[in-house]
């Protein structure tokens, strides 16, 4: 990363409205200050990027600071904003639905706002969806829910029929709630956008379950979903341990990234495996997971393993490539499949009782909890801000726990992996005691 401006935020134009925010401009008030356009945050905060700066004079690689600025570029009472949410199902979402309507509502005077129905299908005339007013009313008790309260969809529609849509309907900003899929499409809204001229903000507020958008901390819901995975461990375990040499095996969702099983299992330490996408291993050998949980069902009758959806996929002899309409490429069934080879390993040798639970769906359907609320809630309100003061084609997010704006474009290079060289993985070893390597 040498190039100091890879975290530049484009801008539609200059800010020439007043923000209706009544916030203070001289440092040390009491009252909270505006933003300035000058306020940066360091990126690499080790002190061995510091010394190299400091070594070689330049300047470290900063990232805006999110929050309101004291001049904003829509005048809010002639504003439409517009909301879309992406992909899969994500504990949140609705409440990033709920901020982002009372922030443009309540701090900026925003009285338009709409919900897309049902993904990009909703920015596609020709699917027939009706746009959805949103009022604080309307929005106001939707966190208390799972799911999207203005439907999702995946796969992408025609950009150029999209950007058609929003400038139909005088949509000023779009704010679109999704991962990496969302965010490249709603990117390439963005360049299409700036191709027509057009003054249209595009924001994206970073939605996986799997925790693998790059950069940014962590995604929200991805607390939430280990959150509520962890009961299921702990009653996983404690079928496991109802039977000589019980076995359970619990599917969570990591379709390339194994953070929640990982996060998952150390939440509740009662995990034994913890097999991961990021981490090939065979089944058979000296050093193969069948030795390991042999092993483990000799000294103590019973494991619990938990398995990413995308773990394993190496194992599949003639496997196809199949993707789904967003493009991610369609796993074959890793928990299935482990159960019946587990089974056929140990028939003959000694009895087994195998029990395999898959609570993904329920896992990503569960309302936030409060940790992700607040979450929620923060990205929302500095998204507006973003947007408002003419920010575009940006996430909001946080990093290094501080909220910052980083281009979509940086984002979605590439997919955020554990390292399995690193202190969260070696977490994970200590706390399931399973081999280092299993291969």
């Amino acid at each position: 990363m040498s190039d100091k401006s890879i975290f530049n935020i484009e801008n539609l134009g200059p800010p020439k409205y007043r923000s209706p925010l009544q916030l203070s401009t001289v440092k040390g008030d009491r009252i909270f200050n505006f933003v300035s356009e000058s306020d940066r945050l360091v990126f690499d905060i080790s002190m061995d990027y510091y010394n190299q700066c400091l070594n070689d004079g330049e300047s470290p690689i900063c990232m805006e600071k999110a929050g309101p600025r004291q001049n904003i570029f829509f005048d809010a009472k002639n504003t439409t904003a517009a909301i879309v949410t992406c992909g899969g199902l994500c504990p949140g979402i609705n409440n990033v639905i709920r901020g982002l309507v009372m922030a443009l509502h309540y701090f900026y005077g925003v009285k338009k706002i709409v919900g897309i129905p049902y993904g990009y299908e909703g920015l596609n005339p020709e699917k027939g969806h009706e746009l959805i007013e949103l009022t604080p009313d309307k929005v106001k008790d939707i966190h208390q829910f799972g799911g999207t309260f203005l439907g999702s969809s995946r796969g992408g529609q025609d950009v150029s029929v999209m950007v058609d849509t929003l400038e139909n309907n005088k949509i000023d900003m779009l704010f679109a709630i999704g991962g990496d899929g969302t965010l490249k499409g709603v990117n390439a809204i963005g360049n299409e956008i700036t191709k027509r001229d057009a003054k249209i903000s595009v924001v994206g507020i970073p939605k996986t379950i799997d925790n693998d958008i790059d950069l940014i901390d962590e995604s929200f819901g991805f607390q939430t979903a280990f959150d509520v995975a962890s009961p299921i461990l702990r009653d996983a375990h404690n079928e496991a341990t109802g039977a000589y040499n019980g076995i359970s095996i619990i599917k969570l969702m990591g379709r390339d990234s194994g953070f929640i099983a990982a996060s998952a299992a150390l939440a509740m330490p009662v995990v034994n495996f913890v097999l991961v996408p990021e981490m090939d291993f065979s089944l058979e050998g000296e050093n193969g997971f069948f030795a390991a949980l042999e092993q483990r069902l000799l000294q103590k009758k019973h494991a619990v393993i938990v398995v990413a959806e995308g773990a394993g996929q190496q194992l599949f002899k003639d496997r196809q490539i199949v993707t789904d309409a967003s493009g991610n490429v369609q796993h074959e069934d890793i928990g299935v499949f482990l159960k019946e080879k587990i089974s056929e390993y140990f028939k003959g040798k000694s009895p087994v009782t195998i029990k395999y639970i898959d609570p993904s769906y329920i896992v990503r359907c569960a309302p936030a909890n409060s940790s992700d609320s607040v979450y929620c809630s923060g990205l929302a309100y500095h998204a507006v801000h973003g947007a408002m003061a003419g920010k575009t084609k940006f996430v909001a997010s946080r990093v290094n726990n501080r909220y910052v704006y980083i281009p979509i474009s940086e984002v979605t290079k590439k997919r955020k992996k554990i390292d399995l060289e690193g202190e969260f993985w070696f977490s994970v070893l200590q706390s399931t005691g399973q081999p280092f390597f299993l291969g």
